[in-house]
């Protein structure tokens, strides 16, 4: 089984995000590169301060050769499924095959919800519409579809992506969504799980892809894994308690860098084997800038993370 391992920005508690500055992003992204990360993934905050997705992937795709991009998820309910078909394709494109599409519901946010215009109990429907309405145009020359949301008549998406199959990875951890991925999706990557957690999920995924006569790969199931450079920020540790009362919030973020390629080893142990990491904290100032911190944690992170990829 390959490991993998990508890096994250966006959606964390930090008071700001280097993803939010040209240079400092663009250094940031050659530091991935240079250092043999799998893959770069950017949080989608509609109403957040991080970048818009496909903003931040077209600028990654236009400054590297071999790093692969995806969102972290990127939500599909309220996206028009042409028009979003059509933004991956072409970035798939100009990447030579290097996109990672990932999809989700998009967080339990008021103001998250009024940007998509989708109300929280209608996401769930619109999300099983659309996902096969986009497979189906980055693969057939003309896509007809009569739906409760969507009519199309002939239409097409040019050009197709470069991969072929575009696999699609989903978020969550509900049961609901579990069983989602298990008919739609290619691999699933949910955030802020235990390993026990995703040990439970691949089997509950798995369960539901055979119903549905499918199978997803043994090397498409991962996680995205926040880590703290200090102590986890309680407003975090309180959202964390609220959200997953019967888990410790030290079993869900790792403490430090160390304490991360540990937690990604029992990741791996528990049968996934693609990561996203992804602070949740600001770094140790290490020289004069914001940027010389940032990059100095993706360099530990390298270095202590990277091996498990051999």
């Amino acid at each position: 089984m390959r490991v993998r391992v990508g890096f994250g920005f966006g959606g964390a508690a930090r008071a700001s995000d280097p993803a939010g500055d040209q240079q400092a992003f663009g250094r940031i992204v050659d530091d991935l590169e240079r250092l043999g990360f799998d893959s770069l993934w950017v949080s989608e905050r509609a109403t957040g301060t991080t970048l818009d997705p496909m903003v931040a992937m077209a600028f990654a795709a236009g400054r590297t050769e071999k790093l692969k991009f995806g969102p972290a998820v990127m939500v599909l309910p309220g996206r028009n499924p042409v028009l979003c078909a059509k933004a991956l394709a072409s970035l798939d494109r100009i990447s030579n095959g290097r996109c990672l599409p990932a999809f989700g519901l998009g967080i339990a946010d008021a103001a998250e919800h009024q940007a998509f215009g989708v109300d929280r109990r209608e996401r769930a429907a619109w999300f099983d519409e659309a996902l096969p309405l986009v497979r189906r145009l980055w693969t057939e020359d003309r896509v007809d579809h009569r739906g409760e949301r969507f009519h199309l008549d002939g239409v097409r998406v040019l050009p197709k992506p470069v991969q072929d199959p575009f696999e699609v990875w989903l978020g969550g951890r509900a049961p609901s969504e579990l069983r989602r991925c298990g008919r739609l999706g290619d691999g699933w990557l949910p955030s802020f799980a235990t390993p026990a957690t995703v040990a439970d999920g691949i089997r509950i995924v798995d369960e539901a892809a055979a119903d549905a006569g499918r199978a997803i790969d043994r090397e498409h199931f991962g996680a995205l894994v926040p880590f703290v450079h200090g102590a986890l920020p309680e407003r975090f540790a309180e959202r964390l308690r609220t959200q997953q009362p019967d888990v410790d919030p030290g079993d869900v973020v790792a403490q430090g860098v160390r304490g991360l390629a540990a937690r990604l080893a029992e990741f791996v142990d528990a049968g996934a084997s693609k990561f996203v990491v992804f602070p949740l904290d600001e770094p140790t100032p290490v020289g004069p800038s914001e940027t010389d911190a940032w990059r100095a944690t993706i360099e530990d992170v390298a270095a202590e993370c990277l091996p498990l990829q051999e």
